[in-house]
């Protein structure tokens, strides 16, 4: 990153007297790039839509490899970081370059309140999903894993309460996340984070009653004299009285 001779920052933002952001510093580190900012709000329950642009594409579109304080909910605040590593988006770069920051408060369709992407869950069994509204546009709500849809519904209501359903025959996996999309703006889309999807029924649980079973046949089949001519009469079960021999 040696022929990065040119560097410029600049901010678009909608801003009022109560939102500002102001640049504070910004960094060379390695083949990173790391902004420094503050977002500053009236409302600190407000929330934002953040992302960084590069001159190269004529701010064309926002950057994605970019981690920190920036793209959705992000929170006002001091001392906010965005890192941009340069190579992974433009390999091998030479030349004169500025950024832009844009921006503007953000309100999802969606937020989720109360998954929790911790526990395992079983297939053939319905889930409930709730969240807090942001739009009144109906959702599609569909079941990944990893990039396969293996379920899901069209067209829900955004009305906060949904319960979803696993799949009988969904594989068992911890790559499973569901898609929360509206249906009237293709760009609005939420994941939930991964989770574990298990069988029903364990398998130890299946196969015990089959083994168990396979002990008595053997049990019953076992009788029968010993080496030396055992009495015909002898009970092969415990407990169970011997049945009389006819003489």
């Amino acid at each position: 990153m040696r022929g990065l001779l040119l560097f410029s920052i600049f901010v678009s933002f909608f801003a009022t007297s109560a939102q500002t952001i102001a640049i504070k510093k910004v960094e060379l580190a390695g083949e990173k790039i790391v902004v420094h900012y503050d977002l500053e709000d009236g409302n600190p329950n407000n929330e934002y839509k953040l992302d960084l642009y590069a001159s190269r594409d004529n701010y064309a579109t926002p950057l994605t490899k970019v981690k920190g304080d920036v793209g959705l909910e992000v929170k006002p605040g001091l001392g906010r970081r965005i890192e941009w590593s340069v190579r992974e988006e433009f390999g091998s770069f030479k030349g004169k370059l500025a950024l832009e920051i844009r921006g503007k408060v953000y309100i999802p369709f969606v937020k989720i309140q109360n998954f929790d992407s911790e526990k395992s869950y079983k297939r053939g069994n319905s889930y409930n999903i709730a969240w807090k509204p942001g739009s009144t546009n109906s959702i599609n709500i569909d079941l990944y894993k990893g990039g396969e849809r293996v379920g899901g519904e069209s067209n829900l209501q955004n009305n906060g309460s949904h319960t979803f359903y696993i799949p009988t025959h969904a594989k068992k996996g911890s790559d499973y996340r569901l898609k929360i999309t509206d249906t009237k703006n293709a760009e609005d889309v939420l994941y939930t984070s991964e989770f574990k999807v298990k069988p029903k029924i364990p398998l130890l649980v299946k196969v015990l009653p089959v083994l168990a079973i396979g002990g008595a046949v053997a049990a019953l089949g076992g009788g029968g004299g010993s080496a030396g001519g055992g009495t015909t009469g002898d009970s092969v079960i415990p407990g169970v009285p011997a049945l009389p021999t006819g003489n």
